[in-house]
């Protein structure tokens, strides 16, 4: 899915970029700050001590993606020669006030000791013997006061403009005497649902029609969906076959893979399809062309690969693993001899964080089968054993976990939208869950009763808020437009 717009840094283009590192002296962490302030970049640890100073405890510190452009500092074309004109007098006259003070030190310092030498005079016993009364004028040969010049200032002339002259500089504004026209509303033949009603007293619905749907070629079922470049989807079902198709079913890719049941591909911003190999324990990578092909991209040793998703944000690659050599029992699963984490590489497929623990050293994951990436950059996974969604934010500390609204829930496919809302399918009700990004439950997206589905697996929302949704039994994708509103609650 796309990036949310706002009027910072993130309306620039996303586009593939290196691990980003802290600006801080020494540090090599990875960058997750920025100081609008300082415009200095920092992670999580050097944000901390950035905001106990006593000097830059008051500074603005955001998320890197939403940090403020610097402004780029441009020298007058018109007016640069006269600045180091001025500049040179400036340099020239203090040169010449420091000389001029050291001159009238030096004569203040003569004067000093010529009195020292006179008071000696006076003092002696032997006064008609002391030489100021046999010859007072070779004495009082005193020395002059050094001359000195006065400096010439520069003088400033103000210029004189009028407000026409501004006027035609920077523009102006006029309102246009046209009768405003009245907007025609369209009403949708589609059911509206009732969202709960949030905080600030406003409650939300949402307008759910089916656009479409399709018969996917070469696969069985359909367990998970990856979007690729406009009208590009890649589906795989329980038996290891991966195709590619156009938004109308047509095959256009296919290849055997060792996947099952799990999110076990997905598509990078340049359009690469990656996926693993569940035998091997490795991830592979194949150009959108074709041109390259890795079959070690990564390689997660004696850990095995679940679920992978490339990150919208900056490229980075999150996988799901979990680790069933290791001869010990865990607390924080249900598995003997069984851990699992959430690895972080770039998207150079080098590894950078490792998720498996919270702040109390409880494991988080069982068995991490799907994972995406929120707005805000938190991780969600969907974890099979825990039978509950996982969030963490990007530092790796969890957020929350959410267990369904029933008795028993049991999370497949999970995907994100434009508001940083979390869908996820429940594998026991046969429904599609929305939460929002503190993992408050909204309402059922979709359920059999109202749309006629049976057992949603695969999931994903694109730029424009259309749900694909593949199931079980079928081989059918179920193309859905939703939409939200807010109303003042009366």
């Amino acid at each position: 899915m796309a990036l949310f717009k706002s009027e910072t840094v993130q309306d620039e283009p996303v586009i593939g970029q290196h691990y980003l590192v802290c600006g801080t002296e020494d540090c090599e962490k990875n960058c997750q700050f920025y100081c609008n302030d300082c415009h200095r970049s920092l992670c999580e640890r050097c944000r901390d001590e950035h905001q106990k100073g006593m000097d830059t405890k008051i500074h603005e510190v955001v998320p890197y993606r939403e940090r403020r452009r610097q402004l780029p500092v441009e020298k007058c074309k018109d007016h640069s020669n006269k600045i180091k004109q001025v500049n040179k007098m400036e340099e020239s006259l203090i040169e010449e006030l420091h000389t001029q003070d050291n001159t009238y030190k030096d004569y203040i310092s003569y004067l000093e000791n010529l009195v020292k030498e006179f008071n000696g005079y006076l003092s002696s016993t032997e006064l008609l013997k002391n030489p100021i009364i046999v010859s007072l004028v070779g004495l009082l040969n005193i020395q002059p006061i050094p001359e000195t010049t006065k400096p010439v200032h520069p003088v400033f002339t103000a210029g004189q403009y009028s407000k026409e002259d501004v006027t035609k500089l920077l523009g102006g504004v006029t309102v246009p005497d046209i009768k405003p026209e009245v907007r025609e509303i369209k009403y949708l033949n589609t059911a509206s649902i009732q969202l709960k009603p949030t905080e600030s007293g406003e409650k939300q619905t949402f307008s759910v029609t089916k656009v479409r749907e399709y018969t996917v070629p070469g696969v069985k079922n359909v367990w998970h969906i990856s979007l690729g470049k406009p009208g590009r989807l890649w589906l795989n079902d329980r038996h290891g076959n991966l195709v590619q198709t156009d938004q109308n079913g047509n095959q256009l890719k296919r290849t055997l893979t060792s996947g099952r049941e799990e999110g076990y591909h997905t598509v990078t911003q340049d359009g690469d399809l990656i996926y693993k190999d569940l035998e091997n324990k490795v991830i592979n990578r194949i150009t959108q062309n074709n041109t390259v092909i890795e079959y070690q991209f990564i390689k997660t040793k004696d850990w095995t690969p679940l679920s992978i998703y490339s990150s919208h944000i900056n490229g980075d690659i999150l996988v799901g693993m979990i680790k069933g050599r290791e001869a010990k029992v865990t607390k924080y699963n249900k598995t003997k001899g069984r851990e699992a984490k959430v690895t972080k590489y770039n998207k150079t497929g080098e590894e950078i964080q490792n998720i498996k623990r919270d702040n109390k050293r409880k494991g988080l994951y069982g068995v991490p089968h799907y994972i995406t990436e929120n707005i805000n950059g938190d991780i969600c996974t969907s974890d099979y054993k825990e039978r509950a969604v996982v969030v963490v934010n990007k530092s790796g500390q969890h957020r929350f976990s959410y267990t369904g609204q029933r008795l028993r829930f049991l999370p497949f496919s999970i995907c994100t939208d434009l508001l940083g809302h979390i869908l996820v399918c429940d594998g026991i009700s046969n429904t599609v869950h929305l939460l929002d990004q503190d993992g408050q439950f909204l309402s059922l997206l979709l359920t059999p009763e109202q749309h006629k589905i049976g057992c949603p697996r695969g999931m994903c929302v694109d730029t424009e808020n259309n749900l694909y949704m593949g199931q079980y039994f079928t081989k059918t994708v179920s193309v859905y437009k939703y939409s939200y509103m807010k109303d003042a609650c009366l």
